[in-house]
């Protein structure tokens, strides 16, 4: 069994030129549309409350948040450093259309020159598959992930769905996975998922 048994915030930057120095490719890249529940999902990964601060105001953060994590296998006690990176949510229409330009500059250019990123995790929320937004996000990492990175589709929220809907869902996207925050389905899957991603880089 994998788990992650410590985490610790490190920093927060508004762009790569400010990112914390990192010689290893070891850091996890969580995005998501804003209301999605990344922050959420941070904090049930590492078993904090709150280690990811959740805003009641979608959009409402705006840097790029840096957290030391260590995963744990339990079954060779092998341990494991990473770093999660939490990117502000994107596509918040309230935000102004000047901020929201600088903001989703810098998102772009930290996702395609951050080399240390070994993994993408995309979060789509279960109940709106189908966001021109999110079909932009998925394009937009398939052009610019290189042989070494990894990505991962995760829908949220799935206790919102009934047992059809969750069944369609996971037909049409076999490949992703599938989590509930609340209930704590489909997080050992994930964790496990991260570790392997990150391990095989290693050897």
């Amino acid at each position: 069994m994998i788990e992650i048994i410590d985490s610790a915030f490190v920093t927060s930057a508004p762009s790569i030129r400010l990112a914390p120095e990192n010689e290893y490719h070891n850091e996890v890249a969580f995005m998501a549309r804003s209301n999605t529940g990344k922050s959420s999902l941070l904090n049930t990964l590492t078993n904090r409350k709150s280690l990811a601060k959740v805003s009641a105001t979608p959009g409402k953060t705006r840097l790029i948040n840096y957290f030391n994590v260590t995963f744990l296998d339990r079954d060779t006690d092998e341990r494991l450093n990473a770093m999660f990176v939490d990117l502000p949510g994107f596509g918040y229409a309230k935000v102004a259309k000047s901020l929201k330009s600088d903001w989703e500059s810098n998102l772009t250019g930290f996702i395609s020159e951050r080399k240390q990123i070994r993994i993408f995790v995309h979060l789509i929320d279960c109940r709106h598959p189908d966001l021109e937004i999110d079909h932009s996000v998925a394009t937009y990492l398939e052009e610019i992930c290189t042989p070494d990175q990894y990505i991962m589709t995760v829908f949220t929220k799935i206790d919102k769905l009934n047992q059809k809907e969750l069944s369609e869902l996971k037909k049409r996207f076999p490949e992703a996975l599938m989590v509930s925050n609340s209930k704590r389905k489909g997080v050992d899957k994930i964790v496990e998922q991260l570790y392997r991603a990150i391990k095989s880089d290693e050897q």
